[in-house]
């Protein structure tokens, strides 16, 4: 299933994209796309609907994030071998782990907020795999029976705020709608292999990043089950994967954002972003 969040900030209700691609409203049926609802009970219960009997949305609707009440918005650094290369970092022996604030995460096309004095805001592309059954402790071979499905992050940072603030990465990752999630939460069952997918991201037209997350270093799997060592993972977690080379930090010399760009990113089956840059 592709399913959504639709309306206006703070107050978005759930959606169903059916099989011809209409879109149609679930919140006669669920509160949101949250919590149990993203339970394989949850989604069992929405799968057994008839979406032609489900209300057709009107077009024009915003896009909210994909999931609602995130509990936690989990980040893994450096997890593409490549883009380790282009920053000058080492590839990491065990997952690089950090978090991002949930108060980051906006709809997949929200204009993209460029932080006051930035100079330094940058992209990133990542399969997003979002949690759907409790899981503490869990071996790598069950580890996917926990994911309730994948959806397209857009991991904002701000370089200066990130590497030269001091402290953690949290500082360049968490401003204001540094976190797009969506369009869609596309169900575990509509991906058979979270390795093969390809991902990309364009500013303006051009191409930067052009990968696929068979080249991760840590693969879906061995995230989920390493992060359940650390932390109790719930239904509506996010874990946000890495990103491939093609970072603004690594090109030569560096580019970065700035207002009135157009940036365009997406994951293959699991849908597009379309944000516009803009002055915070």
């Amino acid at each position: 299933m592709k399913l959504f969040r639709h309306g206006p900030p703070g107050a978005e209700r759930p959606g169903l994209l059916d099989a011809g691609g209409t879109p149609r409203d679930l919140s006669g049926e669920i509160d949101d796309l949250a919590g149990a609802s993203l339970s394989p009970e949850g989604l069992r219960r929405i799968a057994a609907l008839d979406p032609a009997a489900l209300p057709v949305l009107a077009p024009g609707f915003r896009l909210g994030p994909c999931v609602g009440r995130v509990p936690k918005f989990i980040c893994v650094g450096m997890n593409y071998a490549d883009h380790a290369a282009e920053t000058g970092a080492a590839v990491p022996d065990e997952p690089v782990l950090f978090m991002k604030a949930t108060s980051a995460i906006c709809g997949p096309n929200d204009p993209l907020l460029i932080p006051k004095g930035s100079l330094h805001t940058d992209w990133e592309v990542e399969l997003g795999v979002v949690i759907g059954r409790r899981a503490r402790h869990v071996g790598q071979g069950d580890a996917l029976a926990h994911v309730a499905g994948y959806c397209v992050v857009h991991d904002v940072s701000e370089r200066r705020d990130q590497l030269e603030r001091g402290g953690q990465w949290v500082k360049g990752k968490s401003h204001d709608h540094f976190g797009p999630i969506g369009p869609f939460l596309v169900t575990a069952d509509e991906v058979p292999d979270p390795q093969a997918l390809g991902l990309w991201l364009e500013v303006d037209g051009h191409r930067y990043q052009d990968g696929n997350t068979r080249t991760m270093v840590f693969g879906v799997a061995h995230l989920v089950s390493y992060i359940s060592d650390f932390m109790t993972l719930e239904p509506g977690d996010i874990i946000s994967t890495g990103t491939p080379p093609g970072v603004g930090l690594g090109q030569v010399p560096p580019v970065y954002l700035r207002p009135g760009q157009v940036v365009r990113l997406g994951i293959e089956g699991l849908g597009e972003q379309r944000q516009l840059t803009v002055q915070a």
